[in-house]
């Protein structure tokens, strides 16, 4: 078997592999496909002000594993100092999210994140965030998700 044969043997055995390893994803229900128009809103939890609506897309968030949520939140809406116990990956998807990171809300110290934006908080780290317009936004990472706010007065859960 010459050079290119080899490769192409390589080539065909590593794509069957693949596609393997995809049906048993697929036949165990390791995937998700989903039109927006699929996508089942609810009032966000307790630990959000009203107002806020959410759409979790994959995972539980109790738990240590994968997750992604949506949050639809109406114009001028506050997220008051907080922290994470895992990372945050935030993707702006529709409107502006004013975020920054501190444990005040300083205008002056945010930035205005618009669709296609990104921002990324690690473990621990305070951040604030507020709208002024709906703003929709997707956040994903690895679970448990919860928040702690800064002031335990602006914690809706405590109101």
């Amino acid at each position: 078997m010459n050079t290119s044969h080899r490769i192409i043997a390589v080539i065909v055995a590593v794509g069957m592999g693949l596609m393997a390893w995809f049906l048993a994803q697929a036949q165990e229900g390791g995937h998700i496909l989903l039109n927006s128009a699929d996508i089942k809103w609810a009032d966000a939890p307790p630990s959000m002000s009203p107002g806020a609506q959410i759409a979790v897309i994959e995972g539980d968030l109790k738990k240590a594993e994968p997750f992604a949520f949506r949050l639809k939140l109406p114009a001028n809406y506050k997220i008051p100092p907080h922290t994470h116990p895992a990372i945050e990956h935030v993707t702006v998807l529709s409107g502006t999210f004013y975020m920054g990171a501190g444990d005040q809300l300083d205008q002056e110290k945010a930035i205005a994140l618009t669709p296609g934006s990104f921002a990324a908080f690690q473990p621990g780290h305070s951040m604030f965030a507020w709208t002024e317009e709906e703003t929709v936004i997707q956040v994903h990472g690895v679970g448990p998700w919860g928040i702690d706010y800064i002031s335990p007065a602006d914690d809706p859960r405590k109101k």
